[in-house]
């Protein structure tokens, strides 16, 4: 996906309801290229959260994907949208971890239906 259609992509998010324009200023933000409005944070706490998703029959990594901690309020508001399992508490759980500069692993679950093993890591 070429960065202009990234960002009409973000744009069509805000115009849609789906992320506050706020939260559209950050998606904004996070792409490649842009300079940060926004002074970083302090490194006293994580910076990313990192997650990892394992298929438990091949043992090989499906997902391993990275979110800056500024957008996890947006990537928790779209992943709800996006998938249909609820990962009840576990969110609630992240969320504490990084208010209080957690770091290393948060969460760790096996959804047996689907044969995948899902880690949350503070980074």
């Amino acid at each position: 996906m070429t960065k202009a259609e990234e960002r009409l992509r973000v744009l069509q998010l805000i115009a849609s309801g789906e992320v506050t324009p706020r939260e559209g200023a950050q998606l904004l933000d996070a792409l490649p290229g842009n300079v940060m409005r926004t002074p970083p944070r302090s490194s006293d706490g994580p910076q990313q959260i990192r997650v990892i998703v394992t298929d438990l029959s091949t043992r090989r990594q499906m997902i391993n994907v990275a979110v800056p901690v500024g957008l996890i309020g947006v990537g928790m508001k779209l992943g709800a949208r996006l998938s249909v399992r609820r990962i009840d508490g576990a969110i609630d759980d992240v969320i504490d971890a990084i208010a209080h500069g957690t770091r290393g692993l948060l969460v760790e679950f096996t959804d047996l239906e689907a044969h995948e093993r899902i880690e949350i890591f503070a980074e």
